[in-house]
């Protein structure tokens, strides 16, 4: 049988809903109705149905077509209407946006059962279907616009008579499908992560399931929306889209089952060959040149381009994919990727991250099924044609060199460098804060100055030293103790005893630990031992970096509240539970665990009240981060009580690290300007500086001076 068939034009734009769909004595336009509300639409007079059919316009049905005043027949041409189509003010005039202008009107189109509301100017429009234009829109050159009686706009639930077959799921971190999730509208990072992660509690995942599903209704015969000020113009097929204001799109091939959020202060722009499937676009997003995007997520002020592919993944706040392929992942705020031969695939990436070319996260390499995942903190930088296996996991701000990594591996160590030479990996813990400082303050320059969300919805910790990283050094020092002992002697199997002399040998003659073979067995999953390269250095450095870490939060606090030490040490209690990143929002586990609580005991009770407790956690930050900060303090100074003499102590080191860090930045990019190799191409210095800039007038390097200033006067401030 035929699937194309004869009908009278007569019907076409009626039942959109069937009646099974419909109660009784209820229109079919019911929906439509709860989404226009009553606008004082008119019908026709018999001179203005004449100057339309003059104008070479057809409708099947003239008392089907209503106008608002002010309306000037005059100003539409050659175009058919079908069902009911409700046409708001036209005037004589332009809308223009940016070079593009367009006479307000209706000029070769062809309307089924729309909306159409004030000042729009709508042209060769070839099939534009069930769908609510609202105020100041341009649509030109659309081969084909409609909405389904079923749409969802990309939100993953489905409709009444619908089979649970079709619901659209994103399958994120695994390949496999085990962390699958649901999209919705307002769904951030941190949902994701929750909903991906703690899949062991059935209950919550039950609960998360019903948020989602409350956030839109299940009755079909809601119309797409064209909000007001959009844009759209030579696109070929756009079927259930949900434009929000000011969204900008421009020769796209194909958008289909998508919620398109915008705004007026972060309008979202889809560009030219983009083809978009099953997702929602956060606001202020850019997508560009050729992307392809299906069962996805994008977070605000997130950017695809130049042939980007974004499949089954969630994309955090202030990232950008540039000619790369990114499957079945999660990745946190500010991430970039760029390249066209990088690639993640089934990870989990925690931010401020970067992925350089040719890497290949997630390769499964010799294993058996697609069902590896990789979790990297962040922080995360991969070189160039860098190659990782299922399963990884890698701690805050992990660089790894060039090269193939062919067996899982777990490294612990925060703000190190992993590489592999002749089959041997190696790992220098702290490499980042001896010999890399530049990058690791410029990449928190850089997040903070990126970040140009005019609505935060989430906060993105963008400090490289913070509660978790905090943490996970401590932990990374006992780690040192630990192996250095072994390495100095292999008889002893008590943990204690190992702690105990590990920070006897770190903490006497540097010589005794460089004759040491410091290994690890449990950083690979192989027989070949990891070397653990400058563990004496590392393990000082470390210190270096919390004392400075708790200085300059216990500083800020005073500072910002007018406190003394002894009151803040009296009102908040030093605190080193554990951490986690939700999404970018760095928070304590024992909030997380409560946040699950209430969800099950139904406290809370949608996807609103969760972003709420979100929201409670940032106004808590603060006050939980200096009481982690004391913590820090006194476990690596090992006092209980910050005095005068110890603070003096504190203030000393904490400025004489500022000073460092200060320096390198500065003596980093000196470099750049004294290798001569870097200056060959120009004629002269002169020339060099008014390309590249003056190093003095370098903005990093002026911002890191004035960090250098303001901390200084906060620990300057402290009173006893």
């Amino acid at each position: 049988m035929s699937n194309v068939i004869l009908m009278d034009n007569k019907k076409l734009g009626d039942s959109f809903l069937e009646d099974k769909y419909l109660e009784e004595n209820q229109s079919e336009f019911y929906q439509r109705e709860k989404q226009v509300g009553d606008k004082g639409w008119r019908q026709l007079t018999s001179d203005e149905i004449k100057i339309l059919i003059n104008n070479g316009n057809y409708s099947s049905c003239w008392d089907k077509v209503l106008v608002r005043d002010p309306f000037t027949p005059t100003l539409i041409f050659r175009s058919s209407f079908f069902g009911l189509v409700r046409i708001g003010k036209i005037e004589k005039g332009l809308l223009k946006y940016h070079d593009f202008a367009m006479s307000q009107g209706i000029y070769d189109s062809f309307i089924i059962s729309c909306d159409i509301g004030d000042n729009c100017a709508i042209s060769k429009c070839h099939y534009l279907s069930h769908y609510i234009i609202k105020d100041r829109v341009i649509l030109h050159q659309i081969d084909e616009m409609q909405t389904t009686n079923h749409a969802k706009f990309g939100v993953g639930i489905i409709k009444e008579g619908e089979d649970e077959s079709v619901r659209v799921s994103i399958d994120i971190m695994n390949e496999a499908g085990g962390r699958k999730i649901y999209p919705f509208k307002s769904m951030t990072c941190a949902d994701a992560y929750l909903w991906g992660s703690y899949r062991a509690d059935l209950k919550l995942m039950q609960k998360f399931d019903e948020f989602t599903k409350k956030t839109m209704s299940s009755k079909r015969g809601f119309y797409g929306v064209v909000e007001d000020d959009c844009v759209i113009k030579s696109c070929r097929i756009i079927k259930d889209v949900y434009f929000n204001t000011c969204s900008y799109v421009k020769g796209a091939n194909k958008l289909k089952n998508l919620t398109i959020n915008s705004s007026e202060d972060m309008p979202s722009q889809i560009g030219e060959g983009v083809e978009l499937v099953n997702g929602i676009i956060g606001e202020g997003c850019h997508i560009f040149y050729g992307c392809k995007a299906v069962r996805f997520v994008m977070m605000d002020k997130s950017n695809l381009k130049y042939g980007a592919r974004l499949i089954n993944s969630v994309l955090g706040e202030n990232s950008t994919i540039s000619c790369c392929e990114v499957l079945n992942n999660l990745v946190f705020p500010s991430h970039e990727q760029h390249h066209n031969n990088s690639f993640l695939i089934a990870s989990t990436i925690q931010g401020l991250s970067n992925m350089a070319a040719g890497a290949n996260i997630g390769s499964n390499h010799n294993s058996r099924g697609a069902d590896g995942e990789i979790v990297a903190q962040r922080g995360f930088w991969p070189a160039l044609s860098s190659t990782l296996k299922h399963n990884c996991k890698f701690a805050p701000y992990t660089l790894i060199a060039k090269g193939n990594y062919p067996s899982e591996l777990n490294i612990t160590f925060p703000f190190s460098l992993l590489s592999g030479e002749n089959n041997v990996r190696k790992i220098m813990p702290c490499y980042w804060w001896m010999y890399n400082l530049y990058a690791l303050e410029r990449n928190s320059f850089k997040v903070k100055a990126r970040d140009s969300r005019k609505v935060i919805k989430q906060i993105v910790e963008s400090e490289y030293l913070a509660p978790d990283t905090a943490l996970s050094i401590i932990e990374a020092r006992n780690t040192l103790k630990v192996l250095v002992a072994k390495a100095y002697d292999n008889t002893i199997i008590d943990e204690n005893e190992l702690l105990k002399l590990g920070s006897k040998l770190l903490n006497s003659d540097k010589s005794v630990i460089d004759n040491l073979d410091v290994v690890s067995f449990d950083s690979e999953n192989s027989n070949i031992p990891v070397k653990i390269l400058k563990a004496y250095e590392a393990y000082h450095a470390y210190k270096q970096m919390l004392i400075y870490y708790g200085a300059r939060e216990v500083a800020s606090w005073c500072y910002k509240y007018n406190s003394t030490l002894s009151s803040l040490q009296n009102s908040i209690k030093a605190d080193l539970k554990p951490w986690v990143n939700i999404g970018g929002q760095i928070v304590k586990l024992e909030f997380v665990d409560k946040l699950r609580e209430d969800i099950n005991s139904g406290v809370l009770n949608s996807w609103e009240d969760v972003h709420n407790r979100y929201k409670q956690w940032d106004e808590d930050y603060e006050r939980e981060k200096v009481a982690n900060a004391l913590g820090v303090l006194k476990v690596s100074l090992k006092v209980d009580y910050i005095d005068e003499k110890t603070w003096t102590i504190i203030k000393e080191r904490a400025k004489n690290t500022r000073l460092y860090i200060e320096n390198q930045v500065f003596e980093t990019r000196v470099k750049d300007y004294n290798n001569p190799f870097r200056s060959i191409t120009f004629r002269n210095d002169e020339e060099r500086d008014i390309v590249l800039g003056a190093v003095e007038e370098n903005s990093f390097i002026t911002e890191s001076k004035n960090i250098t200033s303001q901390l200084f006067d906060k620990l300057d401030s402290v009173v006893i």
